[in-house]
């Protein structure tokens, strides 16, 4: 069976995100003054063949810990659907 699975990848919340920080830095040059923090981070979707949805989760985890997520910089959700 085939099962979509999404992933989020953010970047540790200790850790500055220079990207967001840009992003705020240009909603303010827009006017948009109300928004105070601003996290950018990466957003997969996997089309996963497995026999149930604890398999595709588990190639998905696989597939984070060794390509998709910096473990030093970033922390990852997973979901199956």
């Amino acid at each position: 069976m085939t099962y979509t699975v999404q992933i989020k990848v953010m970047p540790l919340k200790e850790l500055l995100d220079p990207q967001g920080k840009a992003v705020i830095g240009g909603l303010q040059n827009l006017g948009l003054s109300g928004v105070e923090d601003v996290r950018v981070g990466k957003n997969i979707t996997l089309q996963v063949d497995a026999d149930s949805p604890e398999a595709a989760a588990d190639i998905a985890e696989e597939a984070t810990k060794k390509l998709l997520c910096n473990a030093v910089m970033e922390y990852y959700e997973i979901t199956v659907n």
